[in-house]
């Protein structure tokens, strides 16, 4: 049992007889009280989808839920879901956009590093890898001479994604994006 200090995104919870998954966490140091940090979680019921604010000291005990994580490759779009095949023994896994739109911005057909979480049988969300490579579809033009170390520009991934990237990269390029802060890391 992990406290609450050692809970990262993405993990599964079980709290009040239910299983979350744990999409943003918010720590805060309450000024004039003694004792310790005090962590806001946003978490979403891997059944229901229902959204559930909670707040936790730092050394309140919390259950992990049991997930299998599945190496997995994105197939299609069917709809408002999102299809994933299994890399080892190709079972389909159908998850719904709004589960994972924050993860959306970042596949593409020919991701990496892949995990669909698995609860009870049932896919609840995907896990992506630190990085990707994106390729860029619109961004104004690169300038001639700019240095990799001077001023950004914003750059509109394949996915829709929108990052600052520098100055001398331009429409086409492949990058490397880090996935947790979404920010450009260099040319593919």
């Amino acid at each position: 049992m992990p406290k609450a200090s050692d809970i990262k995104k993405n993990a599964a919870v079980e709290y009040n007889g239910s299983v979350y998954i744990v999409k943003d966490i918010e720590r805060s140091v309450p000024q004039g009280r003694a004792g310790g940090s005090i962590y806001r979680m946003r978490m979403y019921d891997v059944v229901t989808g229902h959204k559930v604010d909670e707040s936790f000291k730092d050394s309140e005990m919390l259950n992990l839920a049991d997930l299998i994580r599945r190496n997995a490759t994105f197939s299609y779009e069917d709809g408002d879901e999102m299809v994933f095949m299994d890399s080892e023994d190709f079972t389909m896994y159908n998850i719904n956009k709004e589960a994972i739109s924050e993860e959306i911005q970042f596949i593409t057909e020919d991701i990496q590093g892949l995990y669909v979480v698995v609860l009870n049988d049932a896919p609840v969300t995907v896990e992506l890898p630190s990085t990707v490579e994106l390729e860029i579809t619109e961004t104004d033009p690169s300038i001639k001479g700019a240095s990799a170390t001077s001023r950004t520009k914003p750059a509109t991934m394949s996915t829709g994604l929108v990052i600052q990237v520098p100055e001398h990269i331009s429409t086409g390029d492949r990058v490397k994006i880090n996935v947790e802060e979404k920010k450009f890391m260099g040319r593919a």
